[in-house]
């Protein structure tokens, strides 16, 4: 006697294949929504199929599911492509989940180990440049920084990079506090920032502490702003801060390497 199959058990059951077929699948959809969001605002059939290395007839049925999901949209005027509501949604959702100190935590620890000095992030507060994670030099000389500590905005590395890239609004009353008290004007300290915003970092030597040099560089978010500051500190005497050295070099690799993370594009 033959057995008798259940029809729930035998009807569309998947095989391995099939399980195999959707992976893929997926990983084209993914590869497409990448290119869409690399060639930004929108993009033609032809060059999205170019971009992806893929015959335009196979991208046009995968934009097609895209566009049904709100995952992409097509301009009707133009007949382009861009990226839809929902891959938005999505991605502000990643954006909102990212923390910049998680995110920084290990290129910190990263470059502490490279350069055997005190490194920390700052990020701006209600007072200013506040330090929020240090990575102390593992050493009998070292420079001692307190989380919390707030920098002064015009006499350190730190706030100086922050003044070159915030808001004016974010900044003014900080900055007008500061040059009161040295009797300076704010166009002293233009050629500095603009320095600054064409450098990628600053230097100092001893201008906060006497015999300590420090070196910062900005970290920026996704949408281009500046989100903390990465520094090292330590001893003129052992540590040279000089904006071409390696120190500087590694902390250039270490920020952008953040801000990546974070979803900056420097392009």
């Amino acid at each position: 006697m033959i057995p008798r199959t259940h029809p729930a058990m035998s009807k569309d059951k998947p095989t391995p294949d099939h399980n195999k077929q959707k992976v893929r699948s997926a990983e084209v959809g993914t590869d497409i929504l990448k290119a869409l969001a690399e060639l930004s605002p929108s993009t033609s059939l032809s060059r999205l199929a170019e971009h992806v290395q893929m015959p335009a007839s196979k991208v046009h049925r995968y934009l097609q599911a895209l566009i049904a999901s709100g995952f992409a949209e097509q301009d009707a005027a133009t007949n382009h492509y861009g990226l839809g509501r929902e891959a938005l949604r999505v991605g502000l959702a990643a954006l909102g989940s990212i923390d910049v100190l998680k995110v920084a935590a290990l290129p910190l620890s990263e470059l502490r180990d490279a350069l055997n000095e005190t490194c920390f992030i700052a990020v701006w507060g209600n007072r200013g440049a506040t330090v929020v994670s240090i990575e102390p030099a593992v050493r009998a000389v070292t420079v001692v920084t307190q989380i919390g500590s707030v920098l002064p905005l015009l006499s350190s590395s730190t706030g100086l990079v922050f003044a070159a890239h915030l808001p004016e609004r974010e900044i003014h009353e900080l900055r007008d506090q500061e040059l009161a008290a040295r009797g300076q004007a704010s166009e002293d300290y233009a050629p500095v920032l603009a320095h600054i915003r064409e450098r990628g970092l600053h230097h100092v030597h001893g201008l906060l502490m006497p015999g300590v040099d420090a070196l910062s560089a900005p970290v920026f978010n996704a949408l281009g702003q500046v989100a903390a500051v990465m520094t090292v500190v330590g001893p003129t005497s052992m540590f040279h801060a000089d904006t071409s050295g390696p120190a500087a070099e590694r902390l250039l690799e270490a920020s952008q390497a953040v801000s990546r993370r974070m979803g900056w594009d420097s392009r």
